[in-house]
């Protein structure tokens, strides 16, 4: 395939919905398509530009071929679409909203992928959680221990693993991720 695809992962609360809206319009300008999700819940409870489907409409389209990856995570389903394969083989670069946790099979289809990790500092993502209200303080804790977890030395196996943080102001993450893109992507595919 031509293209990138940009796999973008962080805790809940990390900032990574805003980072996609912040930043849609200039990695678009890049020849990079942003990549809608499709959730088994309400798009208006995620707080992302995301396609709330039933858990039974979920099952149905993984089986008939429509996720080009698809996994589940805190009682959730979480797929994109097949159609960035299309985008792929023509030339676009993807980014998705992706899982910590899936990033490996993410890799083994597409080895190439960029593997971005939006970082936060515990502080930061304690105030951001309280503020959304979706979790309960024990959830919020036990989300803080996880964030711990993914401060290793930034690889899985021998690709790096791009890290951000975005604990400060959104525009200087922006800038920051479309740096590392440029860096990321041959310049004759900008």
């Amino acid at each position: 395939m031509d293209g990138r695809l940009i796999y973008l992962m962080g805790p809940s609360g990390s900032g990574k919905d805003s980072l996609i809206q912040a930043a849609r319009e200039p990695l678009q300008a890049l020849g990079c398509e942003v990549v809608r999700r499709v959730i088994t819940r309400s798009a208006e409870s995620v707080g992302e530009d995301a396609e709330g489907v039933s858990p039974a409409e979920f099952e149905l389209r993984r089986e008939e071929g429509g996720f080009s990856l698809s996994w589940r995570a805190n009682g959730l389903a979480y797929g994109i679409p097949v159609e960035i394969d299309q985008w792929l083989r023509k030339g676009r670069h993807v980014l998705v909203n992706g899982s910590r946790g899936h990033l490996p099979v993410a890799l083994e289809r597409y080895p190439e992928l960029v593997p971005v990790l939006l970082t936060v500092k515990d502080e930061v993502l304690r105030e951001r959680l309280l503020r959304r209200g979706r979790e309960s303080p024990e959830e919020i804790e036990a989300r803080i221990r996880r964030n711990g977890l993914f401060v290793g030395d930034g690889s899985i196996g021998d690709r790096l693993i791009h890290r951000l943080d975005n604990s400060d102001d959104l525009a200087v993450t922006v800038n920051n991720l479309l740096s590392l893109l440029k860096l990321s992507v041959k310049p004759d595919q900008i």
